[in-house]
């Protein structure tokens, strides 16, 4: 197959298009998650954005979606050049492990050899030269054995992120950014998190996965068995149609649900075989209602940013977000860092400093059995 120009040899991009972004809640639904939105004002749903960001890279009919049954009619109308047997469905969300591990899986029976990185469907990423440098240098510590991942250089002492501790460099050939993983660090609080700043050994860890697709299984075999035999089961049965549903039906539902962080990065890791790119291109994860309004304020915080193609919104001395979803005036008076998120059949209100407490309300709803609003 010939590779188009400018694309990476050997490579496919995978995109996890799951989960329903709980903390963006009541704009986030779960038919209707966070990357069917356009949350950034530029016309296009995260999910389009990304597509368009990895397509210069690996090749329009080298790009795998996985995401859940209920999201296929969605995400093909955005992805009309997405190939068929590139669409990967999931019968119920089982964690980052399952949809990256099974897309290798499939992908390591069609084309041995073949090098995948995994690429969030919900993320915001800005200066698309400065990314495809960092996933080129990726794509090279893959091949060289490694498990790759792109850590983002902290702007911020940011405490919704995840760490990476960086120990020295790996001088390898075709990436000689490429440095060894020492550690990753859960989300810290905000004291430790300007240590970690201040120290300029620690990157935000943005969830990129580079690697050979037969390295990447080994991973998952060596620190989750049963995962890796119940993927290595599905993907013999996926390009049969005849018996691709009945081991969908038979063997997902007892997958472990588990990160990628924890069955594959951390024990790569912790022997060394773990490397990292740093990325100095602009990034956010949009994992709240705060990030959400600084994506769309330029940074600043005394500005008032608002999202909805028809909203109604007046206000004075006010900062903060609104999202409006309905056609009711909204009007903010001398009120700051505001979140206010207007729906038709929901209203969020909140502060950005208790943003990431929204997950907690969507707990609660399930708890009271109010899933209609979900």
């Amino acid at each position: 197959m010939t590779t188009p120009r400018g694309t990476i040899e050997r490579f496919y991009s995978v995109i996890p298009a799951g989960g329903i972004g709980s903390r963006l809640w009541p704009l986030s639904r779960a038919d209707a998650p966070k990357f069917l939105h356009d949350l950034t004002g530029s016309g296009n749903t995260l999910l389009r954005d990304t597509w368009e960001r990895l397509a210069p890279i690996s090749g329009e009919q080298r790009i795998m979606v996985v995401t859940g049954r209920a999201h296929r009619a969605a995400v093909e109308a955005q992805l009309p050049s997405l190939a068929d047997p590139n669409v990967v469905l999931e019968s119920e969300p089982r964690d980052s492990t399952a949809a990256i591990g099974l897309a290798a899986a499939i992908l390591e029976r069609r084309e041995p050899g073949v090098i995948i990185g995994s690429f969030a469907a919900d993320h915001v990423i800005r200066n698309h030269r400065l990314f495809t440098a960092a996933v080129r240098e990726a794509v090279a510590a893959a091949d060289a054995g490694f498990i790759t991942t792109i850590g983002i250089k902290p702007t911020e002492p940011a405490v919704g992120f995840g760490y990476i501790h960086c120990a020295g460099p790996l001088e390898l050939s075709g990436a000689p950014s490429a440095l060894a993983v020492g550690s990753f660090v859960e989300k810290p609080d905000l004291a430790t998190a300007e240590g970690y700043v201040a120290d300029g050994s620690y990157l935000w860890n943005a969830g990129m996965f580079i690697a050979r697709a037969d390295r990447l299984l080994e991973e998952i075999a060596r620190t989750k068995p049963a995962l890796h035999k119940g993927l290595i089961e599905l993907a013999a049965a996926w390009d049969d149609p005849a018996t691709r549903g009945p081991a969908v039906d038979r063997i997902w539902p007892r997958l472990e649900k588990i990160a990628i962080d924890y069955a594959v990065a951390e024990p790569a890791a912790a022997a060394g075989r773990l490397a990292v790119i740093p990325g100095y291109f602009d990034w956010d994860d949009v994992g709240d209602f705060a990030s959400l309004a600084k994506l769309n304020s330029g940074g600043r915080k005394s500005d008032l940013a608002i999202l909805g193609e028809d909203a109604r919104v007046l206000a004075d001395s006010s900062s903060g977000i609104v999202v409006s979803q309905s056609k009711r005036v909204i009007s903010l008076i001398g009120v700051r860092d505001i979140v206010v998120v207007d729906t038709p059949d929901a209203l969020l209100v909140t502060t950005s400093e208790n943003a990431q407490r929204v997950k907690a309300v969507v707990d609660a709803l399930k708890l009271t059995g109010s899933t209609d609003v979900l």
